[in-house]
């Protein structure tokens, strides 16, 4: 504990020295939000993934998906104290039989994109990408079959060559979101793997793992979009010694230097010089995608609520959620999308759970 409380106090010093009088002011009296038209979003939209013939795959489940299934996930049970919940929602536990029946049938059923049916090498993407988002949820649900996704994860990890320690990872042409960062997913499996318990953490192969995870994250680190790097923030929360308290302090205040007057954070800002594959021009306005991760984040990492950083960030997302369905809006990287279409909510349903992750972080 007192390692920890070192490492927020050394972090905390390194942002207050980079606080401006400007940066300093209080944000306006805060608008309240609601934790049930978040709830009501997230779950009929899991509703509609799940039962969109396109996600449909073998043995009557269906394909996890990054923008939609897992961000429900991981965004989901934080508003379960809210709404006074005493058990998953009906998503929730629709969504976990689907993800452990392809965990206990690992062997028999189909990948998500096979190469038969999309080309070489999308059955090893498809393995890889699978194996590591399995994991995440049911580790963060600590699920009897939690151990076997991870070791399942494990066995996907690359074990040479020069993306030793990550996995094989869908590519779509569809970066820097909606897949196709191969560092991304290896993030996210530093977060399942950290999030493991400590007797799960400590076994052979899990130490075997993590190292290789390890060399992986910290070779490729330099390069990579400051979104994934924020993923790799988060990441060390986790797995502490991915980052050095100075490396975290130092990833914290390039995040913060994006935050715009409003208060909020665009995802253009984070994904360096990508464009639209239609050529229309990126989004720059404040998104609750970009705005929502920043602020669980950086709150994981040991930034305070009462830091005015984050009171604004927190200030935007209480004032920006969609009276009319309870989302938070967030705009395709890929191209210019009706964001009232199912395919145009994909940011939306990500940018809701990282929402409801950032404002009930204290709880």
């Amino acid at each position: 504990m007192k390692l920890l409380a070192l490492r927020v106090c050394f972090i905390s010093a390194l942002i207050a020295a980079n606080l401006t009088a400007a940066e300093a002011t209080s944000p306006q009296d805060s608008a309240s939000w609601s934790a049930k038209a978040a709830a009501g979003y997230l779950d009929g939209r899991i509703t509609w993934w799940m039962n969109w013939p396109t996600a449909a795959r073998d043995h009557g489940t269906f394909c996890v998906s990054c923008h939609t299934a897992v961000t429900y996930a991981v965004g989901r049970p934080a508003l379960r104290a809210s709404l006074s919940e005493t058990e998953p929602s009906t998503g929730e536990r629709q969504l976990l039989e689907n993800v452990t029946r392809r965990v206990r049938m690992w062997s028999e059923v189909e990948p998500f994109y096979p190469d038969k049916l999309r080309g070489v090498p999308k059955t090893a993407e498809s393995r890889g990408t699978e194996s590591i988002l399995n994991a995440l949820i049911l580790v963060r649900y600590g699920t009897p079959d939690a151990k076997l996704a991870l070791d399942n994860m494990w066995a996907e990890q690359l074990k040479d060559g020069n993306a030793k320690g990550a996995w094989n990872w869908l590519q779509f042409h569809n970066a820097p979101w909606e897949g196709d960062s191969q560092f991304y997913g290896a993030a996210l499996a530093a977060v399942a793997a950290g999030s493991a318990p400590e007797t799960y953490r400590s076994s052979r192969e899990a130490q075997q793992g993590i190292h290789l995870l390890h060399g992986y994250l910290a070779g490729h680190r330099d390069g990579q979009t400051l979104m994934d790097r924020v993923i790799l923030l988060w990441a060390s929360t986790k797995l502490p010694d991915l980052l050095s308290p100075a490396a975290q302090a130092s990833l914290i205040n390039e995040a913060l230097e994006k935050q715009q007057a409003d208060g909020g954070f665009s995802l253009t800002a984070f994904v360096g010089g990508w464009k639209r594959h239609d050529d229309t021009p990126l989004e720059t306005r404040s998104d609750g995608y970009a705005t929502g991760v920043v602020a669980y984040v950086l709150q994981e990492a040991g930034v305070p609520r009462t830091d005015p950083h984050m009171q604004k960030a927190l200030a935007w997302l209480e004032h920006n959620q969609e009276k009319s369905d309870g989302r938070w809006l967030a705009y395709s990287l890929n191209k210019q999308r009706v964001l009232d279409s199912d395919v145009g909510r994909f940011m939306s349903d990500a940018a809701t759970a990282y929402a409801v992750l950032a404002l009930t972080d204290s709880k």
